[in-house]
């Protein structure tokens, strides 16, 4: 799930929103940022030089193998917008149906421009993808 290398850092985020390059992006960078900051009620976190994180969760693998990464984050990659979703999407086809144009990884959203979906149901997903963290983990505050 994570890269034992992305950690938190102090970087700033407005900083590395107004750098990315791509004007659609960084837009939808600005949509995204306050959006998640009122779904989980945590700050911003640059993790690594290119994730925006909101909270933390400590997981194990199977081999016990553990680390820290945030509930819910996006990176306004080159090609599109990564939006992480966590728990994975296996309990949210019915809002995947209504989202509008986009393509999914693991636990990658990855959307093209936020123009093009229905934002109503993209922050629900992303406050229901949360809510299980939540209940699945132990969440600290940032």
């Amino acid at each position: 799930m994570s890269d034992l290398k992305t950690q938190p850092n102090d970087a700033s985020v407005d900083e590395f929103i107004r750098s990315v390059d791509n004007e659609q992006r960084r837009n939808d960078a600005l949509i995204l940022l306050p959006m998640m900051q009122r779904i989980t009620q945590r700050e911003p976190k640059m993790w690594g030089d290119s994730m925006i994180g909101f909270g933390r969760y400590h997981y194990e693998n199977k081999s016990g193998r553990g680390a820290d990464w945030f509930l819910t984050g996006f990176s306004p990659r080159k090609r599109e917008m990564s939006v992480y979703i966590m728990p994975g999407f296996e309990n949210y086809s019915a809002l995947l149906d209504q989202l509008g144009k986009h393509r999914l990884g693991k636990s990658c959203l990855y959307l093209k421009n936020l123009s093009n979906l229905n934002l109503t149901v993209l922050e629900t997903l992303i406050a229901q993808s949360v809510a299980d963290m939540k209940s699945t983990y132990n969440c600290e505050e940032n």
